[in-house]
């Protein structure tokens, strides 16, 4: 009798084996020897907040799997202004392929989690495996969808619409290992007042003041300024305006 093995379970790096990159991400394409490969080119490291991940105009070297975290990506103008234009989670794909030059900037938001690997090796197995290069044109339309979805919510919401929005983005997203059918969530806020004021096109007193809203009228709770729990998504959601 003749026993088939999974290739998504035999021979795979003991690394990769509980990664949710594997399981959710671009390396979800890849068969074990595949994998085998890739591991033995790739490193995991830990970055804390605020260090530079990929710089703006920098020669792309290498690709990263973000593993935990939350990672912010800015664009900046020639006299130094500067616009958050997304957030990734894992196990997102950090970099773009078939480009040698980056055209943002990327920054860990919070303590980041990565798996890097040249951008040959992976650029090489887009060729050989048109499996991934599909999990990344997904990944790609996918943040195409999400930027546009933004783009109403920035364009057409009101702030308190636009507050709301962004926790549930965040308790959507911060936890790779969360069901997504889970009616609750809490996490830590990934990006301090200015940068949330930022992104959405707000003043800090505006999102303060919107937070606070939300605290009163019992959508969300706050302790320590930061860490923020939400009993009843569908609630949050009613306040989206979505």
């Amino acid at each position: 009798m003749t026993i088939r093995q999974d290739i998504h379970s035999a021979g795979i790096p003991v690394l990769c084996q509980s990664c949710e990159a594997r399981h959710r991400g671009v390396c979800g394409a890849l068969d074990a020897d595949q994998l085998i490969e890739l591991a033995k080119t790739s490193s995991r490291r830990s970055v804390s907040p605020g260090v530079e991940l990929v710089g703006d105009a920098e020669v792309i070297e290498s690709y990263a799997n973000v593993l935990s975290g939350v990672v912010k990506l800015t664009r900046s103008l020639s006299d130094g202004r500067q616009q958050i234009v997304g957030l990734q989670f894992a196990p997102d794909f950090l970099g773009r392929p078939f480009k040698t030059e980056s055209a943002i900037n990327a920054e860990a938001a919070t303590e980041v989690s990565l798996c890097s690997f040249p951008r040959t090796v992976i650029e090489r197995m887009m060729r050989d495996s048109p499996e991934l290069e599909h999990r990344l044109l997904r990944q790609a339309l996918n943040e195409l969808d999400e930027a546009r979805g933004w783009m109403v919510t920035l364009g057409r919401k009101t702030a308190a619409e636009k507050v709301a929005s962004f926790l549930l983005m965040i308790a959507r997203n911060i936890d790779p290992a969360v069901d997504p059918t889970v009616k609750s969530a809490s996490f830590d806020l990934p990006l301090t007042r200015a940068d949330i004021a930022d992104f959405l096109g707000l003043t800090i007193e505006t999102v303060s003041r919107q937070l606070t809203r939300l605290r009163t009228d019992g959508v969300i709770r706050i302790e320590n300024n930061r860490h923020v729990t939400v009993e009843n998504m569908s609630r949050l959601e009613q306040r989206c305006g979505d």
